[in-house]
């Protein structure tokens, strides 16, 4: 067998392999050698994090995830009863935490004022802090026409502007030797239809942490990308409309990733300090990694797809028996 040969069936295994890990796993392929090879989540223990929006979903989940692992906690969201509910079953799941160590702290992300006393606050509970997590937004389903724009300010405001804000304070506060972490979207590395404002947002926080990043190289920073998950987020979704829910929810019966699932994967994702990782049912994975490095092939799927093949993927819902 010729050198030639050889590197072509290489070559020819690897895409292989990359298709059939794109099939069957909930990951990329990264975050699925980390959670058998890598460092496991206890490595956390005894770190402070603060996590955002951890009232619900994927934010409670990965709260009563790192409890478990006996991560000292500052959970905040706008419902301080919520929060309550969280911390409870956090002290439930761990056998070291004590009710000091939970820390609920009731807040408005929007109340930007207010940010460097909120954080100032959870500093002095614990003494320092060791991992942002920027957990907190809202979705938002209408068609790019009907949307008004008071909805992309009002959705940029909390998804960008409220994240970016605490983030800077907790930039100077560490002078570059910390770790910051955003749940981003899958649609913040790859555009989805009826979802402009939501779509824009999160690719300007792609922006804004890639960039951190490069500002700060001795920083890690986490960008971690949900595909469909099952939480409440379309209920409270934006829409076109100011003020107006978009009031639906998730069925059972959706081919959507579990909160509990989505909240191990990233619970991983910070114990390795990675940059980023995108997480989702079949095809989301594969979507994924044509869209960051087959740019080329991407807009062919795109284009085989359509604007009802995008829809049916992220909404994910499953046919009727």
């Amino acid at each position: 067998m010729g050198i030639f040969e050889f590197i072509g069936i290489v070559v020819f295994l690897y895409y292989l392999i990359n298709i059939i890990l794109w099939v069957v796993l909930d990951s990329d392929i990264e975050l699925w050698l980390k959670e058998r090879w890598g460092k496991p989540i206890d490595t956390l223990r005894g770190k402070v994090v603060w996590l955002t929006g951890a009232s619900s979903g994927i934010g409670k989940q990965l709260a009563i995830e790192l409890a478990k692992h006996h991560v000292r906690l500052c959970i905040s969201a706008r419902s301080g009863d919520r929060l309550q509910a969280v911390k409870e079953e956090c002290l439930k799941q761990s056998k070291l935490l004590r009710p000091n160590d939970i820390l609920v702290l009731k807040m408005d992300m929007l109340d930007i004022s207010q940010h460097q006393r909120y954080f100032d606050t959870v500093v002095n509970h614990f003494g320092g802090l060791d991992i942002l997590v920027n957990n907190a937004g809202r979705s938002q389903r209408a068609s790019f026409e009907e949307i008004d724009l008071s909805v992309d300010r009002e959705l940029f405001e909390l998804d960008v502007f409220s994240i970016v804000n605490l983030t800077r304070i907790y930039v100077r506060h560490c002078k570059s030797r910390g770790h910051v972490a955003v749940t981003s979207s899958s649609v913040g590395l790859i555009s989805v239809p009826n979802s402009a404002s939501y779509t824009a947002a999160k690719h300007a926080i792609h922006g804004y942490f890639e960039t951190l990043k490069l500002d700060h190289p001795t920083m890690d920073v986490t960008l971690f990308c949900p595909g469909p998950t099952h939480t409440e987020f379309l209920q409270h979704a934006f829409t076109g409309i100011h003020g107006q829910n978009y009031n639906q929810s998730v069925q059972a019966t959706d081919r959507r990733m579990t909160a509990e699932r989505c909240a191990v994967l990233m619970a991983i994702a910070l114990a390795n300090r990675c940059q980023i990782n995108f997480v989702g049912p079949f095809p989301v994975p594969g979507l994924m990694y044509i869209s960051c490095y087959y740019p080329n092939l991407r807009k062919i799927i795109l284009m085989i797809l359509g604007k009802s093949g995008l829809q049916k993927i992220r909404d994910t819902t499953a046919p009727a028996n």
